[in-house]
């Protein structure tokens, strides 16, 4: 049986033509039978889309021969079944909304670690500086709740915009530690982390976030438990990449 693949990613970068822009990705997205959601915005764009591998991998090409999403990098995975049902390219204020302006990852990202080294760090409960290793969770409290990292430091959010105010009352437990924020793909993370940093706080962001470490571990996903909420209708993704419940 045919899979449907599915991309997600997304790229901080300045953006003017967002009317013109959301134009052309519509069509060409359209003329090769994607459903999902594209996010434009002054700050970015952020994509989840689905469909026959070819046109998926066409689309990615299409977009990637702007100079300016030649870099964006995206997840992979595959499903029974399209896990949308429309097509939407839709212009925002931001494409993760966090309500501070002043945060603008497109300027400069904070530092990441990658799967490998947040895995070294997890086994010596340490970084390589001898910090005390802390994970901060910074998804909403039902994704949590499907799965997380062992021993991770959870807010219960309601949403991304209350991080910056949680933030201001949890400072005390992140002094001495090194902090590893992370997040579904990366996207809320990247803010978050620069949040952080801005408040004294020695963060890195895992980069890629939740779905990159479960690539790149090869479904092992150490320290992991549960599944990752992703925002279709998969619903949730174990490390393997496939979904919790397979769509009929």
């Amino acid at each position: 049986m045919s899979r449907v693949l599915n991309l997600a990613g997304y790229r901080f970068v300045r953006l003017a033509d967002l009317a013109s822009l959301r134009a052309r990705l519509f069509d060409v997205a359209a003329g090769l039978d994607l459903k999902g959601t594209v996010i434009l915005a002054a700050e970015g764009i952020n994509v989840n889309l689905a469909g026959a591998a070819r046109a998926a991998e066409c689309w990615l090409d299409a977009l990637r021969a702007d100079p300016r999403f030649s870099a964006i990098e995206v997840q992979r995975s595959t499903s029974a079944a399209t896990p949308f049902r429309r097509l939407r390219v839709k212009i925002k204020h931001e494409i993760i909304r966090m309500n501070r302006p002043a945060v603008a990852p497109e300027s400069g990202r904070a530092p990441v670690v990658d799967s490998g080294t947040l895995q070294r760090w997890l086994q010596h409960g340490r970084d390589d500086d001898g910090r005390a290793l802390l994970l901060l969770d910074t998804r909403n409290a039902f994704e949590v709740d499907a799965g997380t990292f062992d021993g991770a430091m959870d807010w219960r959010l309601g949403r991304f915009s209350d991080f910056p105010h949680a933030l201001s009352r949890h400072m005390g437990a992140l002094q001495d530690k090194a902090v590893v924020s992370y997040c579904t793909g990366g996207i809320r993370c990247e803010k978050a982390t620069l949040v952080l940093r801005e408040a004294g706080v020695h963060a890195h962001q895992l980069d890629g976030g939740i779905l990159r470490y479960f690539e790149q571990t090869h479904g092992s996903a150490p320290g992991w438990r549960g599944h990752c909420v992703v925002f279709d209708e998969r619903a949730s993704v174990d490390p393997q990449l496939c979904p919790a419940a397979e769509l009929a």
